[in-house]
């Protein structure tokens, strides 16, 4: 028979092993964003972490465009589970239209299906 200190020992080891298995099977969470540039464009990007890559893109060190066409605000943003799923909605999104971007912002689904 264990002791009780033993026990606690080894349900303390054991919570920890939970703990680890379930951060492993967590996947890293993507980001696709829209930006309002000043010229009146949108940006389309991708990143695994916004609120740095926003910082980047507002303070000119984003990327090319962004340096020389500085955003205005985050016009949009959308979740996704990996990398790869990310990056196929960026390539989606920089094929559509300006109008289809602005009815995707705007949440306008029945406009969204006619573009």
């Amino acid at each position: 028979m264990l002791s009780e200190r033993s026990e606690s020992k080894h349900s303390l080891i054991a919570a920890l092993a939970q703990d680890a298995e379930r951060a492993q099977r967590v996947e890293a969470v993507w980001h696709v964003y829209i930006l309002l540039c000043r010229d009146g464009a949108y940006y389309v990007g991708v990143t695994n972490d916004l609120e740095r890559r926003c910082s980047e893109h507002f303070t000119g060190r984003g990327g090319h465009y962004t340096k020389y066409n500085p955003p205005l605000r985050l016009a949009w943003h959308e979740a996704h589970p990996t990398r790869a799923a990310a990056e196929a909605r960026e390539r989606q999104l920089k094929g559509w239209t300006r109008r289809k971007k602005q009815a995707l912002m705007a949440g306008d689904l029945a406009l969204l299906k006619r573009l």
